[in-house]
Formats: structure tokens, C-alpha cells, sequence
């Protein structure tokens, strides 16, 4: 089994593709998994990731430019951009997997795959994200 973190960036590769390109997510996914060897499990983590960032972008991209005005959607790097709804989509929609988790791994996907200021976006953007969370009701569609 590969590791979640390497699951992630999978799942990054795919989402930038399908985000820069016209390719079909299913054949993105599918040359994904024969090129590192993925397994059953995995392949399911990379799965949810993809079809529920894909499922709920509008609303990511709603929260992304909630906090983060100064950075439109549409000018963000593609990466970063794809990063931010990673980490988005696992703290407001994919609840099973911890705060600070979500938090950290799309830091460490930041700084591995993004710009020099894309650590400070992406931990501002989902800490901001994560504390409203902590205090308020939950995010939902109907608050985004």
C-alpha cells in the first residue's frame, strides 16, 4: 500500500491535469494507477479525492474566495489552486480525516509542488477555514 501522503499528490497530479487540460477524469485516473502501481485501497483514497473535489468545486472555489480576496480563483496558479481544493474538500466535505491533518498534508503539498508563497496561502486559507469550523456550525452548501 502506498502511503496517504503519496495518495495526495496522486491525486494533486490528476486534478492539475484534469484542471489544465480536456482530458476525461476516468482516463486520467486509470493511467495514474498503471503508472505507480497503486493499489485497491489507495486507489480508492485517490478516487474520493478526485470525483470530490471534481463534485464540489463551485463550492470550494466559493470558499476560496471568501478568504482569500486578494487571490481570484481564476488568476491562482493552477497548482495552487488545485492544492487549496484538496485541502478544502478533505476539511469541509471528507470529515474523516483529522483537521489538523488535512491542514498539514496540503502545507507539505504546497511546499513540495507550489510556489514560495504557497505554504502561507494554503495554512492561511484552511486555518482560517479550520478555526470557523471550530467555532461555528459546520460548512455546508447551503453556507457557501
Amino acid at each position: 500500500m502506498i502511503p496517504r501522503r503519496r495518495a495526495r499528490e496522486v491525486a494533486l497530479q490528476s486534478l492539475y491535469e484534469l484542471d489544465c487540460t480536456q482530458h476525461k477524469a476516468e482516463e486520467v485516473l486509470a493511467r495514474r494507477v498503471y503508472d505507480d502501481s497503486i493499489d485497491e485501497q489507495a486507489l480508492a483514497f485517490i478516487t474520493a479525492i478526485v470525483e470530490g473535489v471534481r463534485a464540489h468545486q463551485r463550492q470550494l472555489d466559493s470558499i476560496i474566495r471568501q478568504y482569500a480576496p486578494a487571490f481570484p480563483v481564476e488568476q491562482m496558479a493552477p497548482i495552487d489552486r488545485t492544492i487549496l481544493r484538496i485541502g478544502l474538500y478533505e476539511l469541509v466535505f471528507a470529515r474523516e480525516v483529522p483537521v489538523k491533518v488535512s491542514v498539514n498534508e496540503a502545507v507539505e503539498l504546497a511546499k513540495r509542488y507550489g510556489g514560495d508563497a504557497t505554504p502561507r496561502l494554503v495554512n492561511g486559507v484552511l486555518g482560517a477555514v479550520a478555526a470557523k469550523e471550530a467555532t461555528a456550525a459546520p460548512l455546508n452548501q447551503t453556507q457557501i
